[in-house]
């Protein structure tokens, strides 16, 4: 189950996603309970009250302000670790390094290094289910993620984009993005849109 608690928020915030293993049927209980991605400027917490009473973890794409502005209020509620690429910044208690294998829900994502938007960006991609956290990697319709703030490159972000759908590799089925909607018909020409438009503003 995979519920984005910051949908219908009137704020400058990411999406945050809440993946529960609960709707996943008898291997309910070998699953985690995790949030990816803690949005900002909105009451986080009390979104999240509202559907689980514990959280396993918080797993952050970037470091972006919009993604960990309720990190801290998320960490004092829950007594949860946060986990990100990059462990030097105050929101990342523990690092997923490129190529880490990380359980959310109930699915095994692996982490993709993505950097281009910004360096410490993560993409999440579980091949059993075909589910992409891409971040702000790319969006729906074919945008991808602005290069003009610190540690942005135009052409990294399209070596970023080609390494994912390297990864998906035609199995995807859910693109889940840090902003707007995720994209359930067609995600893999979605995903192929964005690199081309991407290969064309570098």
């Amino acid at each position: 189950m995979i519920h984005n608690i910051a949908q219908g928020v009137q704020a400058f915030t990411s999406n945050a996603f809440l993946v529960s293993p609960e709707a996943r049927g008898d291997h309910g209980a070998d699953g985690r309970t995790v949030l990816v991605d803690t949005g900002a400027n909105f009451a986080a917490v009390s979104h999240l009250v509202g559907d689980v009473d514990h959280l396993d973890a918080v797993v952050i794409t970037h470091t972006h302000p919009d993604h960990v502005g309720n990190v801290d209020a998320v960490r004092e509620r829950f007594g949860v670790d946060t986990w990100g690429f990059d462990t030097s910044h105050d929101a990342v208690d523990r690092e997923i390094a490129d190529g880490d294998v990380v359980r959310i829900g109930t699915d095994e994502f692996r982490a993709l290094h993505t950097p281009g938007h910004a360096v410490d960006h993560l993409c999440l991609y579980a091949p059993d289910s075909g589910v992409l956290f891409a971040g702000d990697l790319v969006f729906a319709g074919g945008s991808f993620g602005r290069t003009d703030l610190p540690g942005g490159d135009g052409r990294t972000l399209v070596e970023s984009i080609e390494r994912v759908v390297d990864e998906v590799s035609g199995n995807l089925q859910v693109l889940h993005t840090g902003h707007g909607p995720s994209v359930v018909d067609g995600p893999q020409q979605a995903l192929e849109q964005s690199l081309q438009a991407a290969r064309l503003s570098a």
